[in-house]
């Protein structure tokens, strides 16, 4: 294992050698076993604990795959939440202990901000058809209720922090019909990468001949294959398109991908401006840099879509509270990507 960066263990500073790192820790008898032999559910792993804040191997042991979409486990969660500056604690107890129908209760405080409550109790999870379930229902049924409890309010509270991912234990409970499903990306969105294929029929251009006023255009169809593009470039490097301003031309994906995020968490995160102005202007972004996105490497196309709808997700919080209510909310600066 060569140039890869020691800082209080391996830390991949380029897409290379993030790739280089997966290869070595799938090959590895230490990591859990739903992440042996497969370096690129390690990729994303690590790229999603990245998001969040967590360390590679945090992010192994803490993000869990459930039907193809990322979760993080209870305790992880709290400790990113309580990690977050806007943070103010987190209390969680029991109501109605040795009664038939107890009730785990969650309270997160946030930084200018009223508490969020959540509570969820035996009754909920029969309702859910969670109760005496097999498996941790069973086993642990008061850990059960805490964490759908916690589970709930950090994701209404600290939704940022988070980035739109939901508990381990939460995301296991749901049954298959109803769990969560992405149109037109597969299960493992990185076990399968499409080969080219015919696509539809296309007209190529032929001549065109004008007889008395009338056009006649010779046309035959030509089988087209799908070929992977390479993003639209200037002199070899990676163009960043910004609304009314000049493209801005990068050296490399890791560069562009960084000038991006970090374009992005700013536009969303602009307090003075409205949330809805900066939804339009966020979704500005994101249309003018599509023809990039659509051709960059399809792990990266569905972090940067995840990351995308968590920062919609967090202005649209924004500006329900904002028309909603008149507390003073802009001292949170938005969906900051965690370093």
């Amino acid at each position: 294992m060569s140039n890869l960066t020691v800082r209080n263990g391996f830390l991949p500073t380029t897409f290379t050698e993030a790739k280089q790192f997966a290869g070595e820790l799938a090959a590895s008898n230490l990591v859990p076993k739903a992440y042996a032999g497969k370096p690129l559910d390690i990729l994303v792993a690590i790229q999603w604990g990245n998001e969040i804040g967590l360390a590679p191997m945090q992010s192994l042991q803490n993000i869990a795959v459930i039907n193809g979409k990322p979760s993080v486990y209870g305790d992880a969660a709290m400790a990113l939440v309580q990690a977050s500056p806007s943070c103010e604690g987190v209390e969680e107890f029991f109501e109605g202990e040795g009664t038939s129908n107890p009730v785990a209760v969650c309270i997160a405080h946030r930084k200018g901000r009223k508490p969020v409550t959540v509570r969820f109790s035996v009754e909920d999870a029969k309702r859910a058809g969670l109760w005496n379930k097999q498996g941790p229902w069973t086993q642990y049924p008061k850990r059960m209720l805490q964490m759908r409890a916690r589970g709930f309010a950090l994701r209404d509270a600290f939704p940022d922090a988070l980035k739109g991912l939901i508990t381990t234990e939460e995301a296991q409970d749901y049954p298959d019909d109803a769990k969560p499903q992405v149109k037109d990306i597969p299960k493992n969105p990185l076990d399968a990468i499409a080969a080219p294929e015919v696509i539809e029929p296309v007209y190529q251009e032929a001549p065109v001949e004008v007889v008395d006023g009338t056009v006649t255009v010779e046309a035959e169809v030509v089988e087209v294959v799908a070929e992977p593009e390479e993003p639209e470039t200037s002199g070899g490097g990676w163009l960043l398109y910004i609304p009314r301003k000049d493209p801005q031309e990068l050296s490399s994906l890791e560069e562009w991908l960084k000038e991006y995020n970090a374009l992005a968490d700013k536009t969303a995160g602009a307090g003075k401006a409205a949330p809805r102005t900066r939804m339009t202007a966020l979704r500005e972004l994101r249309e003018a840099n599509d023809p990039t996105i659509k051709r960059v490497p399809t792990l990266v196309k569905v972090v940067l879509t995840q990351g995308h709808q968590t920062r919609l997700a967090w202005l649209g919080h924004q500006m329900r509270e904002e028309e909603g209510k008149s507390d003073n909310v802009k001292e949170d600066h938005g969906p900051q990507r965690q370093t």
